[in-house]
């Protein structure tokens, strides 16, 4: 008897997934597995990220934090996932952001495809020219409020968990979650014979 996964995930989707974090080579998580080591059983363990996501029982494992020095003499906190949740993020980044990216301010530069730093410096700098005044803004502590900031605008789920995907928290409190499984619950097709 065969069942279908209540998830449409490709195993291919893993796949290109892989071989977009293989090429960031990125450094080993808490497992402190390295992406040789993942590559030892790389069918196993590709297999093992494709079967639980599709069947919707994957749920990433801690995120490594490793502090790193500020120049102003403070620490930024750094989260390292593991190879395999890169992997897994990089396929919910690969659906998500096609969906969630037109709903961004076209003034928005910060982790979009297509856009960079040296883009929005140059605005900046056309905008110098024409105004005589500057809004600074930087929200200290956002994602210690995302549950808030998800309750208080309509669709926002949307748009931080394209920011969350990008930027790997390590510090996402469990109650977004649940707006996790329910945005991967929208995704569900239905089962096929």
């Amino acid at each position: 008897m065969s069942e279908a996964k209540p998830f449409c995930i490709s195993k291919w989707e893993v796949w290109e997934a892989y071989k977009r974090g293989k090429a960031n080579q990125g450094a080993a998580g808490v497992d402190e597995q390295t992406i040789g080591d993942f590559e030892r059983d790389l069918k196993g363990n590709l297999y093992k990220i494709w079967n639980r996501m599709s069947s919707g029982s994957y749920f990433p494992p801690p995120v490594l934090t490793v502090k790193i020095p500020k120049a102003d003499g403070g620490e930024r906190k750094l989260g390292i996932p593991t190879v395999s949740d890169r992997i897994a993020q990089t396929v919910v980044k690969s659906r998500l952001e096609p969906e969630v990216d037109p709903l961004f301010h076209p003034d928005s530069y910060g982790y979009r495809p297509g856009k960079s730093a040296l883009e929005a410096v140059g605005q900046a700098r056309q905008r110098c020219w024409r105004y005589d005044w500057i809004v600074d803004l930087d929200i200290k502590g956002f994602f210690d409020n995302i549950p808030q900031v998800a309750a208080c605008l309509p669709g926002a789920e949307l748009t931080v968990l394209e920011e969350a995907a990008h930027l790997s928290v390590a510090e996402l409190p469990n109650r977004f979650h649940d707006t996790v499984a329910a945005f991967l619950a929208s995704l569900k097709m239905p089962a096929s014979s």
